[in-house]
C-alpha cells in the first residue's frame, strides 16, 4: 500500500489498519536515504520495540528466533523493529529471499515499511545535515538520490506501507507512525510533571509551564502553620479556605487539561510544568499535588515532585550575648 503525503497518510490510516495487525511482531524499516528512517527508528523505540540497526540480512532468520514464542507462548523480544538500508552490502541482491523466508518459514507477522520522499526534499535534508549521500559516486547530490531510489524499486515493490515524508515533520512523522502501529489505540503515553519549587532559589529549568503562585495567602505568616508544608493537612486545609486558592487551582487545571493533548499531538513524551511560590514550602507544594490529583482525574500520567520543600526553614535570629560578653563589649 502507497501513501502519497501526509495528508493522504491520514486518510488512508483506517483502511490500512483492516489489512494489517497494529502490532506487527517485526517490522523492517527500509528506504531511501535521508527519507526519515532514524525518527522512525525513534517512534518505534518509544513505542517498545526492540530496534535494531543494519542488522545483515544473513542474520535475519536467527534474530527472528528471538521474537517467537516457545511452548509457553515466551519470547526473549516481544516486538522488533528492523533498520536495513542500502549501506548493508547484500541488502538489494538478498532481501526479497530473506524476506520469504522469514514469512514462510515462521508464525510471526512481518512488515515492510518503505520510506522515500521526493528528490527536492532529500536535496534540502542532505544540505541541511551536510552529510555525504551513501550513493554519492562523485557524480553530485540529485544523481546519487535517483541512483538509489533506481536500485531501490524492487524492495519498494515488496513494501506492505509506502510513506512519501516529503510533506512531514519530525514530529507528524512520529505521531503518523505512533497511531499506525502503537498496540495502545491512544498511542504513547505522555508522562506529566508537576514540579514545585521556591522562587528564591531560582526558577528549574527545563519546564514547558511555569505558574507563579505567589499572589496567594502565604502559610509561612499564620504562627502554628509556617514551620508545615504544603503536604500538611492544615496548611491543605488552610489554603482550601480559600477562594482565591481554588479558583487558581481551577483555571490552572482546565488550561493544562486543554493543553497536554496539544503537546502530545505533537509527539512529547514527558511535559514538566513548574509551579513556583517564595519559598517553595506551603502554596507551591499544595497546588502541584492538588494540579496532579486533578489531571489524574483526567486521565492523564501524572505526578508531583518538590524541588525545594525539605530546605531548611531557616529564620534568623538573633544573638543574646551572656552578661559577662555584654559587659566587656561596654567597655
Amino acid at each position: 500500500m502507497e501513501v502519497a503525503n501526509e495528508e493522504q497518510a491520514t486518510t488512508e490510516l483506517a483502511s490500512a489498519e483492516t489489512e494489517w495487525s497494529r502490532t506487527p511482531d517485526i517490522v523492517i524499516i527500509t528506504g531511501l536515504s535521508g527519507s526519515g528512517m532514524s525518527s522512525a527508528t525513534n517512534a518505534f523505540e518509544d513505542l517498545g520495540y526492540f530496534c535494531v540497526d543494519n542488522l545483515p540480512l544473513t542474520l535475519l532468520p536467527t534474530f527472528a528466533r528471538l521474537v517467537e514464542p516457545d511452548e509457553e507462548s515466551n519470547a526473549r523480544i516481544r516486538r522488533a523493529a528492523i533498520i536495513i538500508n542500502i549501506r548493508e552490502g547484500h541488502f538489494l541482491s538478498e532481501f526479497n529471499e530473506q524476506l520469504r523466508k522469514l514469512r514462510d518459514e515462521g508464525d510471526l507477522e512481518v512488515f515492510v515499511l518503505f520510506l522515500e520522499a521526493s528528490d527536492e526534499a532529500m536535496q534540502r535534508r542532505f544540505s541541511e545535515t551536510r552529510r555525504p549521500h551513501p550513493a554519492d559516486a562523485g557524480s553530485g547530490l540529485l544523481d546519487a538520490i535517483q541512483r538509489e531510489r533506481e536500485a531501490m524499486g524492487e524492495i519498494r515493490a515488496h513494501a506492505d506501507l509506502i510513506v512519501d515524508t516529503s510533506d512531514f515533520s519530525v514530529h507528524t512523522l512520529r505521531q503518523y507512525l505512533v497511531e499506525r502501529f502503537s498496540p495502545d489505540p491512544k498511542g504513547t503515553p505522555m508522562r506529566v510533571q508537576i514540579l514545585s519549587f521556591g522562587q528564591k532559589y531560582g526558577g528549574p529549568r527545563d519546564v514547558d509551564l511555569l505558574f507563579d503562585v505567589r499572589h496567594l495567602p502565604n502559610p509561612y505568616f499564620v504562627p502554628q502553620l509556617r514551620d508545615l508544608s504544603g503536604h500538611d493537612r492544615r496548611v491543605v486545609e488552610f489554603l482550601k479556605s480559600k477562594p482565591e486558592v481554588m479558583e487558581t487551582l481551577r483555571r490552572f487545571s482546565e488550561l493544562v487539561e486543554y493543553l497536554l493533548p496539544l503537546y502530545q499531538r505533537e509527539g512529547k513524551s514527558y511535559v514538566t510544568v513548574g509551579i513556583g511560590c517564595t519559598g517553595g514550602r506551603h502554596r507551591s507544594v499544595m497546588i502541584a499535588n492538588a494540579l496532579a490529583r486533578e489531571l489524574r482525574h483526567a486521565g492523564f500520567d501524572a505526578s508531583s515532585g518538590h524541588r525545594d520543600v525539605k530546605k531548611a526553614n531557616k529564620r534568623k535570629k538573633r544573638r543574646v550575648k551572656p552578661p559577662g560578653e555584654q559587659a566587656a563589649g561596654a567597655q
